[in-house]
């Protein structure tokens, strides 16, 4: 068997901006879905990555017989670019850029300008306000949040974000490409931290706390979450694999937004200052050497 069929739901043609562990996970879904995928990065050396990334989870994916496919066929369906006017023929373009609003602002306004009007703009965000980042685009009724969980291809939720102004035929799209992707949609109205991040970030915090306070080790407040409440894995594991910095520049953002119940714990911001980000570094509540 060579390329795959196009899932029912998914567009044909899908665009990623950015391709980074997130980009090259969206990019990874939407070719096992069927579709024609087109990553745009900033410099050769970023498009070089994000071919990389893509290229090694689909071979896993053959690999573990998670996909019936040839990897070369499937792989025909894929390009990098570094120029936003490869957009033009998407039916679904999906940002993936880091979570600043002001980079995430220019990135989504220069994305729209390549679009045609019919296709559908998306914001992958984990808390920052998607009416917000609506504000400076020309159809904000084609745009909306599609908040992915890493790893993307494993996961099998999508946080659909309906902004102000999203319009009915885009929040139907959204449940249909969760479907395709075999993913369910939970859909939320745009809020500080919509659903998912405000409840994940709220226990973690909570338990970075204990930890400061000597309450338990990182690994027992851990176990507790797992074996007592059925957590695939603790609070802080989680933390370690999304990265603390990340974690702390969404606590941030829950803090001016919601008030102080989401200040960032002193050992948080600590951790980030020495560079123990989590897995990537090798060291945050956990060692990952």
């Amino acid at each position: 068997m060579g390329a795959l069929h196009l899932a029912q739901g998914i567009p044909a043609n899908v665009g990623v901006l950015g391709g980074g562990r997130m980009g090259a996970g969206i990019a990874h879904a939407f070719l096992m879905a069927g579709a024609r995928v087109v990553v745009v990065e900033r410099d050769e050396q970023a498009a070089q990555g994000a071919r990389e990334r893509v290229e090694s989870s689909v071979a896993k994916s053959i690999e573990r017989g998670a996909v019936d496919g040839n990897l070369d066929e499937i792989l025909e369906s894929f390009t990098t670019s570094l120029d936003y006017s490869d957009f033009a023929g998407c039916d679904l373009v999906v940002e993936a850029v880091p979570e600043d609003p002001g980079l995430k602002t220019t990135a989504l306004t220069a994305v729209e300008r390549e679009l045609a009007p019919g296709a559908f703009l998306a914001t992958n965000t984990s808390s920052l306000s998607v009416s917000k980042l609506a504000e400076q685009l020309g159809r904000p009724e084609r745009f909306l949040g599609l908040h992915f969980f890493n790893p993307v291809p494993a996961s099998t939720l999508i946080e659909v974000v309906i902004a102000e102004k999203t319009g009915a035929e885009a929040e139907a799209a959204a449940r249909g490409w969760a479907a395709g992707l075999g993913k369910t949609a939970v859909v939320v109205r745009d809020a500080p931290g919509f659903a998912s991040s405000r409840l994940g970030v709220a226990i973690a915090l909570e338990a970075m706390r204990m930890v400061e306070e000597g309450v338990a080790s990182a690994e027992d407040i851990d176990n507790a979450m797992v074996l007592g409440y059925k957590h695939p894995t603790g609070p802080l594991r989680t933390t370690d694999i999304v990265g603390l910095d990340v974690r702390l520049g969404i606590a941030e953002y829950l803090h001016q937004t919601l008030g102080d119940r989401f200040a960032p714990p002193q050992i948080l911001r600590d951790k980030v200052a020495r560079g123990e980000l989590g897995r990537k570094s090798g060291k945050g509540f956990y060692d990952w050497a």
